[in-house]
């Protein structure tokens, strides 16, 4: 009878173990193309596909961001919110929540250890650590919550991430200065916030490029946060120390080096940036005096995507593993005012912040009527 009573038990806690074995598994492996094709455009042709099991909405949805203090995530912040407020989304969604942790990693796992505890639907990420998550990843796929990253995306093949290719734009700045700047020279490399996957992957395409050009650069490192004040700051004083330069990049904050060069009465030089309003109102203005600009990046309207490929997963569809995104780009001379930037819109609002291909596009006026706050 015990003997019996044991083999009952043995075989129970068998079943249980398959069972939380199948749970772990996530969603199921298909073959592409994803539902919306042209939105939801695969990263390389070994990208997988997802099949998660369809539930029912409407959905509890939450963004877990990392840092809040630059231009670029405050708009991300009010660009989610826009797209969460639009009437077909907001119809999808049950309740959609906002926190922002700051640079302390753990702060940030805490956050979505917290929404999976809570029984939301979906987490979206853009995360301050590309390799710290693992153990949260686990307990997101082990609860069936669909985890989307973002922008700073996660190193792992066991959530979705969706960015565009920020190696590759490091590495089409280095390009332009080495077009632009014939034998090399002094460069100021502005970068973004240390530790994020953007920060690096820009990083090490703008050097990848500049080292194989064979031409001898002697580059300074600062680093900007991605913030205008701050990389106006940090600029200023390189140039005052390891000053003058003959290029610059920067990751953002591109605004305020570049009024950094003219306080410091800096000659302009081809500039590698990203797609601040203010950064291409100074690159059309003074093109003429040198200041040669490449302007590429992506907006902060990629959250929106990546709020779109979540809900897109809980409803059954498939979807790429790793989501491209495209490029943003304008280079000189073909700066255009209206088009590619706005002469009576601030400075610090990013351009290119649609995505046509996923029915996407913002106003200024749509996005800067909502906060940064958490909600």
């Amino acid at each position: 009878m015990i003997k019996s009573l044991m083999g009952g038990i043995v075989a129970a806690t068998a079943f249980v173990m398959l069972n939380s074995a199948a749970m772990a598994a996530g969603p199921e492996v298909v073959k592409g193309p994803a539902a919306e094709a042209d939105c939801f455009a695969p990263w390389a042709a070994d990208t997988l596909f997802f099949k998660f099991p369809k539930k029912d909405g409407p959905y509890r949805i939450a963004l877990a961001n990392g840092y809040i203090a630059n231009t670029w995530r405050i708009q991300m912040i009010q660009t989610a919110k826009a797209y969460a407020a639009q009437k077909d989304v907001a119809a999808k969604l049950k309740e959609f929540k906002v926190v922002s942790t700051g640079e302390d990693v753990p702060a940030q796992i805490s956050a979505i250890n917290n929404f999976i505890d809570s029984g939301y639907d979906a987490i979206v990420v853009n995360a301050q650590n590309p390799t710290a998550f693992a153990p949260v990843i686990k307990r997101a796929k082990e609860a069936g919550v669909v985890l989307v990253a973002f922008d700073n995306i996660l190193d792992t093949k066991d959530a979705i991430n969706v960015n565009v290719d920020q190696k590759g734009l490091g590495e089409l700045w280095g390009k332009w200065l080495i077009s632009h700047i014939p034998d090399g020279g002094k460069i100021l490399e502005v970068r973004g916030v240390a530790g994020t996957s953007v920060d690096t992957d820009r990083h090490n395409g703008i050097h990848e490029v500049l080292d194989a050009s064979g031409k001898k650069w002697d580059v300074t490192e600062v680093a900007g946060k991605w913030d205008d004040p701050t990389a106006q700051k940090v600029t200023a004083d390189a140039i005052a120390t390891n000053g003058p330069f003959v290029g610059i990049t920067g990751q953002g904050g591109d605004t305020g080096i570049v009024q950094a060069m003219i306080d410091a009465k800096h000659p302009f030089v081809p500039f590698g940036g990203e797609t601040e309003n203010g950064f291409r109102k100074f690159c059309a203005a003074h093109a003429a005096d040198g200041l040669k600009c490449s302007s590429a990046g992506t907006g902060p309207a990629q959250v929106a995507v990546a709020i779109k490929t979540a809900i897109s997963a809980l409803e059954g569809n498939v979807v790429p593993q790793s989501v491209k995104l495209p490029l943003a780009i304008v280079e000189d001379p073909n700066f255009k005012a209206g088009q590619d930037f706005f002469p009576d819109q601030s400075d610090n609002f990013f351009v290119g912040n649609s995505f046509p291909t996923c029915g996407i596009n913002f106003t200024a006026q749509e996005i800067m009527g909502q906060t940064k706050a958490d909600q």
